[in-house]
Parts: C-alpha cells; sequence; structure tokens
C-alpha cells in the first residue's frame, strides 16, 4: 500500500512555504479550478499529466521545478495535487508510483490527461485500472495568467527592453564609413575614434543584444535576432537609412517569456518608410482600444491591426502581416489559434509587421495583458516605437 509522501500536497496547505513561491501557490490554485470544471464535466476523478522538466505543463502544476521525468496529478475527489519525480529515491518510473497512489485512493474509470502523454505513461495508468482520456484543460488554465505570472513576464519583458535599448545606444552613437555603420569607440577622455574591425555587424548588434538580456536578470534563450527576415549574411556591416529589425524573446529566471520587437533607422528620410511606421504604430493603440471594449478572437485582434495598417493608405498589394499569440512558459501559447478569445487575465504578443520595399520591413511587437472589460490593457515594459535609435533612449 503506496501512503502519502510530501509530494501530495493539499491545495494551498503547503504551497506557500519552502516548496513554492506565493506566485506558484496561487497558479496551481488557478490549475486546480480549472481542472476541477474539466473533471467534473467528463465524470473522471482525477487528471494526470507526465513528462520531464522541459515541459511547459509540467512546470506549471508542479510545486517546485522539476526534475527529469516528473508525473503531475490532481486528485479531485480530495482537491488535491500529487507529484511523483525521477528525483525521488526511487526504482520504479514516476507515472507508475503516481498511478498506484491514485489506485489506492480509490480512484478508478477515467482520469483526463493532455493529448500527448507519453504511451508508457498511459500503460502504467491502464495497469492500475484508470482510463486515460484526452483533455486540453491545463492549457486553458495556462491561457490565463495570475498576478504573479504577469509579473514574472513584465521581467522578462523589462530584460527585452533593456537590449533594445542597449542597440538603440550604439546605434545612437554609431559612426558613418563608406556608407557602412561602425562602432564609435571612445577613450578615457571621451574622444571618439572607429577602427577597421569596429563595422556594426548583425551578429555584433546581436550580441549587444544579449549582453544586456544576461545584465537585467534574463536568458537571451537562442531567440534573439536582428533582420530575421533579411538574406543578407550576419556579418555584412549594417547600413545607415536601412530599416533594422531587432527581436528579442528573453526567458526570466522562473522561466517566463517576454516578446519584443522593435525597428530601428540610423539617418532615415522619411517617405514611404514613415508612412508604414505611422501606420504600424497606430495599429497598436486600435488593438488596446478593442480588447478595452470586451474579448475578442485571435482572428479579430490580427484583423483589427491589419485594418489599421491599410487604413493609412495600403492596398491589397503591399504586404502586411499581423500575429496574435499567448506568451507565459513558451515563447508562444494559448490563446493561439483563431476562435481563442484574447479576454481578461490573457497576456499576448501583438506582432505587426509591413513591408518597405524589397527585403526591408517595419517590424513592431509589445506584449499587452488584458484586464476587465473596460478597462485599459498594460503594455508590458514597452519602450518607444520610434525610428530613430536616439528617440528610443528619451
Amino acid at each position: 500500500m503506496t501512503g502519502r509522501t510530501d509530494h501530495d500536497l493539499a491545495s494551498g496547505a503547503r504551497a506557500d512555504g519552502s516548496a513554492a513561491t506565493d506566485f506558484v501557490r496561487k497558479r496551481r490554485d488557478r490549475a486546480a479550478a480549472v481542472v476541477s470544471d474539466g473533471l467534473a464535466a467528463r465524470n473522471a476523478s482525477a487528471f494526470v499529466h507526465v513528462g520531464n522538466d522541459r515541459d511547459p505543463g509540467i512546470r506549471y502544476a508542479s510545486p517546485t521545478p522539476p526534475s527529469g521525468v516528473t508525473a503531475v496529478a490532481y486528485d479531485g475527489v480530495d482537491g488535491e495535487w500529487l507529484v511523483r519525480s525521477a528525483a525521488d529515491e526511487a526504482t520504479d518510473h514516476p507515472a507508475a508510483r503516481l498511478a498506484a497512489a491514485l489506485a489506492d485512493r480509490g480512484r478508478e474509470g477515467t482520469v483526463l490527461t493532455p493529448p500527448r502523454i507519453p504511451h508508457d505513461a498511459a500503460l502504467y495508468l491502464e495497469g492500475a485500472g484508470l482510463e486515460p482520456a484526452s483533455t486540453d484543460v491545463l492549457e486553458r488554465a495556462r491561457a490565463t495568467k495570475t498576478p504573479g505570472e504577469r509579473a514574472q513576464i513584465g521581467a522578462a519583458q523589462r530584460a527585452a527592453s533593456a537590449g533594445v535599448r542597449r542597440a538603440a545606444s550604439v546605434l545612437a552613437d554609431a559612426t558613418v564609413v563608406d556608407g557602412r555603420l561602425a562602432v564609435t569607440e571612445r577613450d578615457s577622455d571621451g574622444d571618439a575614434s572607429v577602427s577597421e574591425s569596429a563595422f556594426l555587424t548583425r551578429a555584433r548588434l546581436r550580441t549587444v543584444v544579449d549582453e544586456a538580456i544576461v545584465g537585467a536578470g534574463s536568458f537571451p534563450a537562442g531567440n534573439t535576432a536582428v533582420d530575421p527576415d533579411a538574406s543578407a549574411d550576419s556579418a555584412e556591416p549594417l547600413r545607415p537609412g536601412e530599416p533594422i529589425v531587432l527581436a528579442a524573446a528573453p526567458r526570466g529566471p522562473a522561466g517566463y517569456y517576454g516578446g519584443l520587437v522593435r525597428t530601428l533607422v540610423v539617418d532615415g528620410d522619411g517617405g514611404r518608410e514613415r508612412r508604414v511606421h505611422v501606420g504600424v504604430t497606430q495599429s497598436f493603440r486600435s488593438a488596446r482600444s478593442m480588447l478595452t471594449a470586451g474579448p475578442e478572437s485571435v482572428t479579430a485582434v490580427e484583423a483589427d491591426l491589419e485594418a489599421e495598417v491599410r487604413s493609412f493608405g495600403f492596398g491589397d498589394g503591399d504586404a502586411i502581416e499581423t500575429d496574435v499569440a499567448g506568451v507565459g512558459l513558451e515563447p508562444r501559447e494559448r490563446p493561439l489559434e483563431g476562435g481563442e478569445a484574447v479576454g481578461p487575465g490573457t497576456v499576448v504578443r501583438l506582432d505587426v509587421a509591413a513591408r518597405v520595399a524589397d527585403d526591408r520591413w517595419i517590424r513592431i511587437a509589445d506584449v499587452l495583458a488584458v484586464n476587465g472589460e473596460g478597462e485599459r490593457p498594460d503594455w508590458l515594459a514597452s519602450p518607444s516605437h520610434s525610428l530613430p535609435p536616439a528617440a528610443v533612449l528619451e
């Protein structure tokens, strides 16, 4: 007979001590509420998920950072979370121990699991007399963020902002040499000079962004890019007058991501570039107003963003791209599909790009935290949308 262990955590009973931070406790409480509704609707006794420590669902439902393969269950009868991990001093599979624990509690019949639960884990559940049935209930719980989760995303977004601002500082101070941008080097007296090796490349600017992200307490996570859609060599020097797209989606220490994109131009001359920029910038204001009025589908928000850009005189032949997706323990998560609602409690990244010419684009992305109906959503750590690098620093 398998008795309860220290991993059998009553909801809210021990999660505010050393087992987890307050925001993790509230996150698990949120998950328990959504999962309970799903269990009742399907006449199921428990929810079970099994995965490794990189699985966002496992990280979301665990009271502490998971280690290795972990099995997590919510017992809908007793209202408790159970966790079994490969880090425990046991030789059998965590899923086997979790299935036995549920059986010892008298659970039988249907248990809900994510669609992609490992095959061996499903066999352990069936061997204990349980019947796995697919559900997206955990993903639905993750789509709405607690205040603590919003704070974690905001921290990652501030790190992304630090990276963009540092790149803007380098670009604002850059020198034009033979039609190419070079890093301005300064001595102890502040006197400027430029060396042949100081040409500013995409690779060099990406390193500048990443270093600032790390300095702000987050991890670049391999998501930083400079002109991500450009065909040019990353070692080719950047040039004045051309849009430079900076994209960052760092991961904070608690595992939550940000998502920020800015376009900067050194010595721009306006024209179409300026008109595109105004349209893209205004689209964010329109979407924010739209979501103040109440929930909208992902498709509706994307359509509103595009329509606002086109209202500045761009026709069907002009390339405009919009993307709306949730952000959290993954850079892209629910709400994600067209019909999913962007409503109160969701945190989404709005990404808008419009082509200026050839492979030159104006692109901006920000993270928006949606509040209750009638309340204006909040931009999380949103630096200036300005094209001139110096204006971003003001």
